[in-house]
């Protein structure tokens, strides 16, 4: 094998080989999203609730300079107690994997690898995007939708974007928003954004007949399809957007931005909604990981009629 080839798991070997379904995760929530044990905890879950759901988790990370997608249990391990980790969007990776480091990969690097891998749906917290008071300052999440034919599970965009903006860009560059069972974007802590999503599916079977569709169209990029958070763990809107301008005041006094920015904000956020935050993103990125599996099944059901 090439040195770097990107190494598959025993699990993700057989269900690439058996056209099963699969679910891809990124591993930047372990790395930076969350804090240790609790970053651990969540990501087992969302691979607990994967398997639940008889799909296969691919958790995808820069281990020792090789792309692995799926992940044993001293490799997840290693990522959530590990400090100094490097996070890895698309511009990272071939530094990371020509130095042999570690990485956690962003939304924009997991997108890219599953699809090289062969995985086509991917489940994940928040895509990245325009940044508040930064309107330059753009995630490559949002280029890598425009191109990657890959159907991302998320609750939206991190709440301490530029929503509006952010889903302007997606527009811009064609990329469609699925509600799922909503006719609006949710704000990650919160579940409404005041912003209207391109189509409200009521089944996984809906987000199929759009993913075949554009597929059949020859239509570039992946689709965003948008869970609210569960209701029981809503951050309320004012609650979350005072904790996020207060955030975004110390990043900018301390002049923190790009890559930094991001676990800088997701810390002082925790911080002054003393973990409520922490709670909500915690019980959305299950929730995402478990109706993303719901699509992957459904989507390889689909496939394997369509060929027989």
């Amino acid at each position: 094998m090439n040195q770097h080839t990107s190494v598959l798991s025993p699990e993700v070997s057989r269900a690439l080989s058996a056209r099963g379904p699969i679910v891809a995760l990124e591993s930047t929530v372990i790395t930076h999203g969350l804090a240790y044990p609790q970053n651990l905890a969540v990501a087992r879950g969302m691979e607990q609730s994967i398997a639940a759901a008889s799909a296969t988790p691919a958790t995808i990370a820069i281990i020792a300079g090789r792309a692995c997608v799926g992940l044993d249990s001293a490799q997840m391990e290693h990522l959530a107690s590990t400090k100094g980790i490097r996070k890895c969007s698309m511009r990272d990776l071939g530094i990371a994997v020509g130095r042999n480091f570690d990485g956690g990969t962003t939304v924009a690097a997991t997108m890219w690898l599953a699809h090289k891998a062969g995985i086509s749906v991917f489940a994940t917290g928040g895509i990245g995007g325009v940044h508040r008071g930064h309107p330059f300052d753009i995630s490559a999440d949002l280029t890598e939708l425009s191109r990657t034919p890959v159907t991302v599970v998320c609750a939206g965009a991190k709440a301490l974007l530029d929503l509006p903006l952010t889903f302007e860009h997606l527009e811009t560059l064609g990329v469609p928003i699925i509600g799922w069972r909503t006719d609006e974007i949710p704000a990650f802590y919160s579940r409404k954004s005041g912003l209207s999503t391109d189509y409200s599916a009521e089944s996984a079977d809906e987000v199929i007949d759009i993913i075949l569709a554009r597929r059949q169209l020859g239509l570039p990029g992946g689709e965003l399809v948008c869970v609210p958070v569960p209701v029981e763990h809503e951050l309320p809107a004012d609650t979350a957007n005072h904790a996020i301008e207060l955030a975004q005041h110390q990043a900018d006094v301390q002049n923190i931005h790009g890559a930094a920015s991001t676990p800088f904000m997701l810390a002082e956020i925790a911080r002054l909604t003393n973990g409520a935050s922490v709670t909500a993103n915690s019980a959305l990125l299950i929730q995402n990981a478990s109706v993303a599996a719901q699509i992957a099944v459904a989507l390889a059901k689909r496939l394997r009629a369509a060929q027989s």
